[in-house]
């Protein structure tokens, strides 16, 4: 009996089991949901063992019930006949015969009486047994429904965990190529080109200014000529 109860005890406490508050309170709900999922399956096979042996051996003191009820129908018959025999007897005059037979009777009625105690003692530990079996299937019912509820529970979070995971890898892709963000390496190669850009219109600027000067150096060295040349007929004409 202690054993029963101890089975029993165990799967009204699994059954009762609070799952989405243990799955909130865990740090990691797959790894948790995993763990429970193996227990609960152990558990179960360890249960329907236990309660597989409580019915069979309820059903073999049910069977040693119905044998000591029909003993005692079957004595209560033998201890009539004998009894019957008995006056037939003692109506013809054979009195030692007729005790003969009426002490048959006494040994079924007492076979009766001891198979009718047994039948009723039996009783009350049938009724309690059956309970008891009855207690382990309702149990054994709630745990394989909440297997599958933890099943169905793990299979949903690791399909969320997996879309979440994928959609995080995108943003991640999306913010690495933003092309947007002047820190980003297409930003700074953009900054690179411009001052490239930039440098070539610099020295563009500053070979056009160089070429200006020569051109005014050689109009100054025109006018100096033209100076010299009329200075020279002002002297001829002297």
């Amino acid at each position: 009996m202690p054993e029963k109860q101890t089975v029993l005890g165990r799967v009204a406490q699994l059954a009762k089991a609070n799952i989405h508050a243990m799955i909130d309170q865990a740090e990691d709900p797959q790894k948790m949901l995993d763990q429970l999922i193996r227990e609960y399956t152990d558990n179960i096979a360890e249960a329907e063992r236990a309660v597989a042996v409580t019915i069979g051996n309820l059903r073999l003191q049910e069977q040693d019930h119905r044998e000591d009820v029909a003993a005692a129908t079957e004595w209560g018959a033998k201890a009539l006949a004998a009894s019957k025999r008995a006056d037939t007897l003692r109506a013809a005059g054979s009195d030692a015969d007729a005790d003969t037979f009426d002490n048959l009777a006494k040994v079924a009625l007492g076979r009766q009486l001891q198979s009718e105690k047994e039948a009723s003692t039996a009783q009350p530990a049938i009724a309690a047994q059956n309970e008891v079996v009855e207690q382990l299937k309702s149990g054994l019912d709630q745990m394989r429904s909440k297997l599958t509820d933890l099943k169905s529970k793990r299979d949903e979070l690791v399909a969320r965990s997996k879309t979440a995971h994928a959609q995080n890898t995108m943003m991640d892709a999306v913010k690495s190529v933003n092309v947007l963000d002047p820190t980003s390496e297409i930003g700074r190669f953009e900054d690179k080109v411009r001052r490239e850009e930039a440098r070539a219109m610099g020295q563009r600027e500053l070979a056009a200014s160089s070429l200006d000067a020569q051109f005014e150096q050689l109009d100054t060295l025109g006018d100096t000529a033209e100076v010299d040349a009329r200075l020279a007929a002002l002297k001829s004409r002297a």
